[in-house]
């Protein structure tokens, strides 16, 4: 059953990220729709539908060309906000190990490791001093 999968995919273009995209869409419009009653609610439904049957459409699409343009489009679109919440996860997973202090004079986040007492921080962008407890 694997092996006639395989070959069944082998020349489609597959799974990406604006795929998961859509079906994430779709998931959340459709449960969405659960709870809403009328017209909203209805096209909620009917656009979580929309989503997945374009979803699989693309999955399965032979155009390779084609759907890595809109895979390629979709990732210039979300590339600012991917990149925010990348560096936001970071920052979270350093905070264990590390205060990160912003600069009062110009902004710049500065990471300094947790328990070094009360220290003076200079700031490499702008020279400003501050001291802070760490």
């Amino acid at each position: 059953m694997r092996d006639k999968f395989i070959r069944f995919m082998q020349g489609r273009y597959g799974v990406d990220q604006f795929s998961r995209f859509l079906l994430g869409v779709a998931l959340v419009s459709i449960i969405i729709s659960m709870f809403v009653r009328g017209y909203f609610g209805t096209l909620l439904n009917t656009i979580g539908l929309l989503a997945i049957v374009y979803t699989y459409f693309r999955i399965f699409s032979r155009n390779i060309q084609k759907r890595y343009g809109e895979n390629q489009k979709y990732l210039s679109v979300t590339s600012k906000l991917r990149m925010r919440l990348n560096r936001e996860k970071n920052i979270m997973a350093q905070r264990k190990t590390h205060h990160i202090y912003t600069c009062p004079g110009c902004g710049q986040k500065i990471r300094i490791p947790r328990g070094k007492g009360k220290i003076e921080i200079e700031c490499p962008k702008c020279h400003t001093k501050f001291i802070k407890n760490s």
